[in-house]
């Protein structure tokens, strides 16, 4: 009976200990956030699943988390949500995606992704980097579910700048998105209307590799 009890208890510290101190699953404290996490999938500029995404899963350093909750709320009493498509990214995907930038025969889905732009200039044009500060767990890629914004989510354009010249509509859409976001702490990344990074991180200057995995 101790042995059973002690490897129980073995088993639950691994299960904690899962992810690294001062990360967690944003569905833990936000639920109702839609999670369309695109690297876990063929569904992105690539064409494939990106190395490092081994589940769909939102995973962000905990007061990121319990800052996009708190944006998450507000939306709720607008009967709005969010939906996030990219969150805490492993450095072995950025490192991917620089490493199919250079490769001539990935071509990846262009027409939807990137269609005025070589693929040769996606790193040149800055659309695709070598360094990523979702790498330090405190960035995320969302939108407000159902808002138009002008340009899908990853699109490699000057459309996809937060000042851009899109329609009426989508630009209140954006505005109102930085809003709130800011109001809860986030600052945004201008040539891309849905990146934002917590201000005050608890990890400005570190970046990790650990997998994204499922929550258990």
């Amino acid at each position: 009976m101790i042995t059973l009890l002690r490897a129980m208890l073995l088993a639950s510290s691994s299960l904690i200990a899962a992810l690294p101190s001062g990360f967690t699953y944003l569905a833990t404290f936000a639920p109702q956030i839609r999670q369309d996490i695109r690297y876990a999938t063929p569904n992105n500029f690539t064409g494939a699943r990106v190395p490092g995404y081994e589940a769909p899963a939102c995973i962000l350093t905990l007061p990121a988390a319990k800052a996009l909750a708190r944006v998450e709320r507000l939306l709720l009493e607008h009967y709005l949500t969010l939906r996030v498509f990219d969150c805490y990214r492993p450095e072995r995907a950025v490192k991917a995606f620089v490493a199919w930038s250079e490769r001539p025969s990935a071509i990846g889905p262009k027409g939807r992704y990137f269609p005025n732009v070589p693929k040769s200039e996606l790193i040149k044009r800055g659309y695709i980097s070598e360094n990523s500060s979702h790498s330090r767990g405190s960035t995320v890629d969302l939108t407000i579910d159902g808002l138009a914004m002008g340009t899908p989510f990853d699109f490699f354009d000057p459309l996809s700048r937060s000042d851009a010249p899109v329609p009426t509509q989508a630009r209140a859409n954006r505005t109102f998105l930085a809003m709130v976001m800011e109001r809860y702490g986030f600052k945004a990344y201008p040539t891309e209307w849905w990146h934002f990074t917590l201000a005050r991180e608890p990890f400005p200057k570190r970046s990790f590799n650990f997998p994204v995995t499922a929550q258990r």
